[in-house]
């Protein structure tokens, strides 16, 4: 994991600039849906996945943090998560998303600067 929930793992094979946008997003214990927006910003990079059918059409954002490994043949995202964790996941809101603080602390605790996420706790 790293230090910041919004910047890539090292190990994930990020290479700023690529363009994830259509990449199918696999959990630990299955396919999510895909990629619809993403960003590379420094300390706020995150993928937008839209689950689809799966959760009734629901979108998820996800630091980058998440992402385990990205195969640019592939077209594939993998993620450290469950299917399950994600779906418990604090609702995407896309008003909130570009403008609340509060909106990203909130998602940054779930995965693991907080207690009580799938990464079980503050990251150190």
């Amino acid at each position: 994991m790293t230090d910041n929930v919004w910047g890539y793992q090292a190990e994930s094979g990020h290479q700023p600039g690529t363009d994830l946008t259509g990449f199918k997003v696999e959990a630990t214990d299955g396919s999510i849906g895909k990629v619809d927006k993403h960003s590379d910003e420094v300390d706020d990079s995150y993928l937008v996945v839209d689950t689809g059918v799966w959760i009734f059409g629901k979108e998820v954002l996800l630091p980058a943090s998440t992402v385990v490994s990205i195969d640019p043949n592939e077209k594939k995202v993998s993620v450290g998560l469950t299917k399950q964790q994600i779906k418990d996941a604090p609702e995407f809101d896309r008003e909130k998303h570009l403008g609340d603080r509060g909106y990203h602390d909130q998602v940054g605790t779930y995965y693991g600067t907080g207690h009580g996420g799938p990464f079980g706790g503050p990251m150190v």
